[in-house]
């Protein structure tokens, strides 16, 4: 008996099953799994192909983006906080003046600093992408070709010294990543001895 026999129709159960047509059904999807294939590739790309190593490039490509943009918003509004809390208590301002002008300063550095990482993280998954496809290679290489090259495009406008301080910030970032995640390095090699 259910709350709803008389709209809707109830189906008597039925303890005996036909031997051929539902022993197959699966109870949660109310399908019948043999109408998929049992052999499909895992996988789009073999490992070993050209297209495989760009692919796990351009899958790793837009989280980087995403979470430069995540990052440098956050730590801009908490660097806008704080200069708007300090302008505005140097300025004397209260109520609705003070805490306008501090959501404006939190607003603004956050939106820039985020855009500007968000920027150089695009440039490098970019320019990582290109060397990983043209050398054909996932290597430790094409981090410090990509991180350099980054950081002088990134300082391209401001002249060639510039252009040598954003490459050689771009290749201590590269280096200090592959020290923190790349497993086959001397830092973990070291660490490995120790123990």
């Amino acid at each position: 008996m259910s709350l709803f026999s008389d709209i809707l129709p109830t189906i008597p159960k039925n303890d005996e099953k036909p031997q051929g047509q539902g022993a197959a059904l699966s109870p949660y999807l109310n399908f019948d799994p043999h109408y998929i294939p049992k052999m499909q590739p895992e996988f789009l790309y073999p490992d070993d192909s050209h297209m495989a190593t760009t692919a796990r490039r351009s899958n790793v490509a837009l989280p980087i983006i995403g979470m430069s943009f995540m990052t440098g918003s956050g730590l801009g509004s908490m660097a806008g906080l704080y200069k708007g809390l300090r302008a505005t208590t140097l300025a004397g301002q209260t109520g609705k003046v003070r805490r306008t002008q501090v959501v404006n300063y939190i607003m603004k550095h956050g939106t820039t600093t985020g855009c500007t990482l968000g920027i150089i993280a695009s440039f490098y998954s970019c320019i990582a992408l290109g060397v990983t496809w043209i050398r054909d290679k996932e290597d430790t290489a094409n981090t410090f070709i990509a991180a350099a090259t980054t950081g002088m495009i990134y300082k391209s406008t401001a002249g060639l010294r510039s252009v040598g301080l954003g490459a050689a910030v771009g290749l201590t970032l590269a280096g200090v990543y592959t020290l923190v995640t790349d497993n086959d390095n001397i830092w973990s090699k070291a660490q490995y001895n120790r123990l």
